[in-house]
């Protein structure tokens, strides 16, 4: 099946570019102009990957991905100018999966829009069943779906990503490396930052006090740990 990228930008030489190293590649591009066109064709055309630029007239790339987050878990790469770590930050705060920075290569492109694909998959633990749970949270693997207290959580894709490797590593403390390596990829290994935004964002949503996490728990200078579930001990 072919993958289908929405590329929105206010200028239309930069959506050409990209369209046209992607699609060389097999990819579908779809382009907007700017955010309302764009939200328009999140709806109608359901792509699966959404490259947004930041710096556009009348709404901006973080609004655009505040709507976006308010119904769709689609990927989201921030394409943008803009290189401040404060920028950088919002980005992921608000639900994105990757920034990158213009100017930029397309090989630079393709192995983050690849990166993040990968974390689309749905991963089913060997030996285990369809349904995991951890006191109110349940991850239903099948459905690729998250429910606390019986409530939906709405999870981008790389935050349902880190969730899933905390699931099939419950009770055991990992590494930052560790899971930058396998959530992200090896070439994220030392960008310890894109970790601690998002499980920051998990907290959030998953939490009763995310200052007080039952769920995804810091081992201090060691690593990260979902604790074995009381009702299997």
């Amino acid at each position: 099946m072919t993958i289908k990228i929405l590329a929105v930008d206010d200028e239309p030489r930069f959506n050409r570019l990209v369209e046209a190293n992607l699609a060389t590649e097999g990819f579908e591009v779809i382009t907007a102009k700017n955010g309302a066109e764009a939200i328009e064709m999140m709806v109608s055309e359901s792509p699966d990957m959404v490259l947004l630029d930041v710096m556009m007239p009348d709404m901006d790339g973080f609004t655009v991905l505040d709507r976006i987050r308010e119904f769709s878990s689609v990927p989201v790469i921030m394409l943008t100018a803009k290189g401040k770590e404060a920028d950088r930050v919002e980005g992921l705060n608000r639900g994105a999966d990757d920034y990158i920075v213009k100017p930029f290569s397309a090989n630079e492109l393709l192995a983050r829009v690849r990166a993040v694909l990968r974390r689309t998959e749905k991963v089913f633990p060997p030996g285990q069943s369809n349904i995991f749970t951890h006191g109110d949270l349940k991850i239903d693997y099948a459905k690729a779906e998250v429910t606390n207290n019986n409530e939906a959580v709405l999870l981008s894709a790389t935050e349902y990503r880190l969730l899933l490797h905390f699931a099939h590593n419950a009770g055991k403390t990992i590494s930052a490396e560790e899971l930058l390596s396998n959530v992200w990829g090896e070439e994220y290994k030392t960008d310890k930052e894109i970790l601690w935004v998002c499980i920051s964002r998990l907290r959030q949503k998953l939490e009763y006090d995310p200052k007080k996490p039952e769920h995804i728990t810091t081992r201090s200078g060691v690593g990260y740990l979902m604790p074995r579930d009381k009702k299997e001990t």
